[in-house]
């Protein structure tokens, strides 16, 4: 049971550490500043980028400012590696919970199969006379098991919900990135254009 209490601790501090972070993600979101920065973008009005950012803590933001400073050289993969470092902020713990998941109903088993064999050997020594010690033996050992899978089953939920926000971030992150590409297309085009039409 002791390591069964190890996994719920675990686990409960992970689903409570994510639910935090996800809040203050939600929190720090800004979808009305993002879509005003692509506005910007489409002016080509870069330091009015720069001035309009200053202090949002949206990572969409910070993908978007990032792929905007290497616009020179590779924007695409610029953004590409930062999208790829907030994914990988938003899974941290997850496999940890994903192993508590795993882990607590074999403990649960591990634990019942110790309890039954003890319970057996006790019925070795003292017969048939007293099967009550015995069956409350393999009572007792059975706890360990519902423990296990009361723990892998309250922690399932969350961790679902963790990833399926994780996969909508990561969504959301390739619609704005992609957007940003595009409207730095045309506006590198329409550059282009008018340059020709001079000549």
């Amino acid at each position: 049971m002791y390591p069964l209490l190890a996994c719920s601790i675990i686990a409960l501090t992970v689903i409570f550490e994510r639910s935090l972070f996800w809040i203050i993600e939600g929190v720090r979101g800004n979808r009305n500043l993002v879509d005003e920065v692509l506005g910007l973008c489409q002016k080509g009005a870069w330091d009015a980028v720069r001035e309009k950012v200053a202090g949002s803590r949206d990572f969409v933001i910070r993908i978007l400012v990032t792929g905007i400073l290497h616009r020179e050289f590779s924007m695409t993969k610029a953004m590409e590696t930062a999208a790829a470092e907030e994914i990988r902020r938003m899974r941290r713990y997850m496999g940890v919970l994903d192993t508590m998941i795993t882990v607590a109903p074999l403990l649960g088993i591990f634990g019942t199969v110790l309890g039954i064999i003890t319970s057996f050997e006790l019925l070795g020594t003292s017969g048939i006379e007293h099967p009550q010690a015995v069956t409350a033996g393999i009572a007792q050992a059975l706890i360990t098991t519902a423990t296990g899978l009361g723990i892998a089953i309250l922690s399932v939920f969350p961790y679902n919900y963790f990833n399926s926000r994780v996969e909508g971030a990561a969504l959301t992150i390739e619609k704005y990135a992609t957007s940003l590409e595009i409207v730095y297309e045309k506006l590198n085009n329409g550059s282009g254009q008018q340059k020709n039409d001079h000549k």
